[in-house]
Order: C-alpha cells, then structure tokens, then sequence
C-alpha cells in the first residue's frame, strides 16, 4: 500500500527542524531537486529539506521512523540510475546534502582528508590540492556530484585502474541511521580487524540503509610527473594487447587506460569546442592513457615512451602521441569526458554500464555489436570507457534521421541483449552507477536468489519501518 503524503501538520514539524529558510516548497525552489540528468525519473514531493548538521539530519530521521514518513537522500543529483528521486506519488521527502560541506581535517601524516557528504568532488581536490596532496577520485560530474552521493553509489570514474573506487577510498564514515541513531565511525585505520566492516554497508547502499553524513577518505602525495598519451588501434583484441604492455612496463604508475570507439570519438570532436583531432588517421578505436611517477617527469615520459614505442613495434598501436602540455593533455582528456554530453544532440540512447573481466573485453564488444544491429539495424553503438578496470560505457544511439520515440520503445529488448552477454561472461550490469530505480527489477529477476535474501535482511535489519530511499536497489 502507497504511503499517503504527509499532512500540513507533519510537514510544519520536519520544517521546524531546518529553519523555514532550508525547508523548500514552492515548485520553483524544488524543481532543481525533482529533475536528474537524464530525464527518466521525473519526481515530486511536498518538501525539500536541507539540513546543516548532522544532529538536524538525526532529527529529520528519527520523525521520520516515527510516523513512517519515506525520505530520499539527495547529494549533487547526478546519478543516472534515479536513486536520489523521488517517486511520482508525492508521498516522499527529499533531504539534500548540500549544506553539510565542510572538510573537517586534513592529515597528511596519515595521509586522510575526513569531508562532510555535501562537500562537491572539485572542491575537495582544491582543498587537497592546496595541502600538497591529492583524492584521485575522478569524475566527468566533480564540479557537481557530492561525497556523500560518490560513497552513497561507490562511484568509480578514471583513475579507478591505480587507485581502486570510492569504496576502496573511504576508511571510515559517520552514518545517521533510521531511528535518528548516529553511528561514527570517522576511524583513519588501513588495518582494523575488530569484526563487521560495517561502513562497506553503507557504500553502495543508495541510501537505503542510513544517510553518510561524513567519511574519513584517503589522499596521496602528488605525483612529480604526469605524462598523457593517445593511440590508434585497430580493434579492441590490438588495445588490449597494449593494456597489457602498459601493464609490464609501467606497473602502478599505469594510472588511466581507457578505451573510445571511432563513433564516440566522432561525436565529441562534432561537439566540444576547440576539439581537435589527436591523430592524422581515422581509426576504428582509440585509447587515452596516462602514466604518473612518484620520482620525477621524465620517468614518467620514459615510461610512457617505451610504452607507444614498442607498442607500434608489436602492431598493437599503428599511431600514437604525446601529449606536449598540460594544457595538450587536458585537451585529449577532454574528449574523452565530454562523450556523454556529445551523445545528446545526436538523439535518443540506450546506456548501459556494465563490466566483464578484462580479457573478455573484445569478446563481448564484438557479440554485443552483433545484438545492437539485431534489435535495431542501423543504431550506432557509442563504446567507451575504462578499459584498465573492465568497465565500458556501453550505450547504443539511435539510427540517424530516426524517431526518438520509436527507438526508445526498444530500451527494454536493448537491454536485455546486452545485459544477457554481460552475464554470460560473468560480468556485472552495473560497474559504477548504481541500481536505483533503473536497474531494481533486473537485478532482482537475475541476482542469486540467496545473495537477494540476505540483502533483504539487512535492509529489514537496518530499516525496519521501511522509509529508507523506498523502491531503490530492492
């Protein structure tokens, strides 16, 4: 049974909490929170609220758990699975984030950074930055997306190849849980074997269990050198040969390898300002890759010249170049990053995120192309990502000159002609955007049975009165 929306008086009493300031209900000031990227999950609610502090989000959540009132938490709204939206019934309040942005600490002897969760991803590399260190997290959304919405979604990005997701970033969070309890967990320890790894729960969660308020995240020291580079290759079995070169040779300080079709590619030189193309031919696939050194920039150069080099003497590249700048290797990455947003004027896409282990790569490249052209002949398949951690973005646009409409009717078939050769090379139908809305049924027609199960139960455990971010993950 749909849960009514809350009366004027409940609502008068969440309001309280906030401060009429920080509590929103004119349809203007809550539209930015009720659209997400896409366009798939438009929302409503009777209220926005903006907590500024971790005890006025304890509050919200323990009224909450007492009147059965669903709340949806909400960082920088920019996930692309609908998991920070509410529902269409009017019945859910949205909590924004936005106000807890406060880095708390910055300790570069245990080489941590403790931020708040409405802290935006850019903001914190600044803060880092400016302390001679960095947070490799790395996103096409940083100057948007929040900490607690990266942890909320394990968010991946670019340089998860060197440095792991932000599951692997995050050493410790501070979480307030449904009834209003606040658990702190804010501990900077790599080695703690003192039972459950309970803030992994909360990664990836969605919001489902609690709302991160904060997290104790790792930083690194720069590196001294950073060297970019781009090649041309003639199928994906060729760059995955030179993935595995850039492996040999570079080891750790192979920090991104990512892998763009010709059709990507094309659509964001058609669209990015100033865009140039990296390479005098054309090929068939492309990859970005950059090399970091902790010793100095001609190591990394080094490293990354041997890397091109015998690449070319192999045939895995038949092209490459360096780039000459910061401001060259800011223009290659670029292109890389501004794929999605190229896709758009193009019209209408199916995305899919998915992973497969590394050496299946080309094979599910070539069988997922196969079933493209069978459910639509003619759709052009927009494949990119990052290669170095079996992740691609692999989204299909429509035929040119075709009726958006008509094409997205197929998102279901499309989907599940990809998804069906992801799993059967054993891969995952989401590597780093989560489950949210778009992906819950899926998950639960093909996720084992069992481990579905026990995802419940720890929902139920942590989540009795059922108010949590209702209708995501499961």
């Amino acid at each position: 049974m749909t849960p009514l929306p809350p009366d004027p008086t409940l609502l008068e009493r969440f309001a309280a909490i906030v401060g009429d300031a920080h509590a929103l209900r004119a349809e203007a000031d809550m539209a930015p929170f009720l659209r997400e990227p896409r366009g798939l999950f438009p929302g409503r609610t009777p209220l926005v609220l903006r907590p500024g502090s971790v005890e006025e989000v304890s509050r919200i959540l323990k009224l909450a758990s007492e009147t059965r009132t669903p709340i949806v938490p909400q960082g920088g709204n920019t996930g692309l699975v609908g998991g920070q939206m509410p529902g269409r019934e009017g019945n859910e309040i949205v909590v924004s984030l936005s106000r807890l942005n406060r880095v708390r600490e910055i300790d570069t002897l245990s080489n941590t950074v403790t931020a708040e969760a409405g802290v935006v991803l850019e903001a914190l590399h600044r803060a880092v930055d400016a302390a001679d260190r960095m947070f490799p997290l790395s996103l096409a959304s940083q100057g948007s997306c929040e900490i607690g919405g990266n942890l909320s979604s394990n968010a991946g990005g670019t340089a998860v190849l060197a440095y792991g997701n932000a599951r692997e970033l995050c050493l410790g969070v501070e979480v307030v849980l449904p009834t209003g309890e606040v658990l702190d967990d804010l501990r900077k320890l790599k080695k703690d074997n003192t039972g459950y790894d309970l803030k992994n729960l909360f990664v990836g969660a969605e919001g489902t269990l609690g709302i991160i308020t904060a997290a104790v995240l790792k930083i690194f020291p720069k590196p001294k050198g950073r060297e970019v580079g781009w090649a041309g290759v003639a199928s994906p079995e060729a760059a995955l040969g030179l993935f595995g070169l850039a492996g040999e040779r570079a080891g750790g300080s192979l920090t991104a390898f990512e892998l763009i079709g010709g059709t990507p590619l094309d659509f964001s030189l058609r669209f990015t300002p100033n865009a140039v193309r990296p390479l005098a031919g054309d090929w068939p696939w492309h990859v970005l890759l950059e090399v970091s050194s902790g010793r100095s920039q001609e190591d990394a150069r080094a490293f990354i010249e041997t890397i091109l080099a015998e690449g070319m003497e192999r045939g895995f590249a038949g092209d490459a170049t360096l780039a000459d700048s910061i401001a060259h290797g800011d223009a290659l990455w670029a292109l890389r990053e501004n794929i999605s947003e190229a896709q758009k004027p193009e019209g209408a896409s199916i995305k899919h995120d998915i992973s497969v282990p590394i050496a299946s790569i080309p094979e599910f490249i070539g069988r997922a192309a196969a079933a493209v052209e069978g459910v639509c002949p003619g759709a052009r398949v927009v494949c990119f990502g990052h290669m170095g951690d079996g992740n691609l973005h692999y989204n299909v646009s429509q035929p040119a000159g075709a009726d958006p409409e008509v094409f997205l009717d197929l998102y279901r078939s499309m989907n599940k002609a990809v998804h069906d050769i992801v799993r059967a090379l054993g891969g995952s139908i989401s590597a780093e955007h989560g489950i949210g809305r778009l992906k819950r049924d899926e998950l639960l027609a093909t996720a084992p049975p069992v481990g579905i199960d026990l995802m419940r139960r720890v929902k139920a455990a942590f989540d009795p009165a059922g108010i949590m971010n209702p209708g995501k993950v499961i």
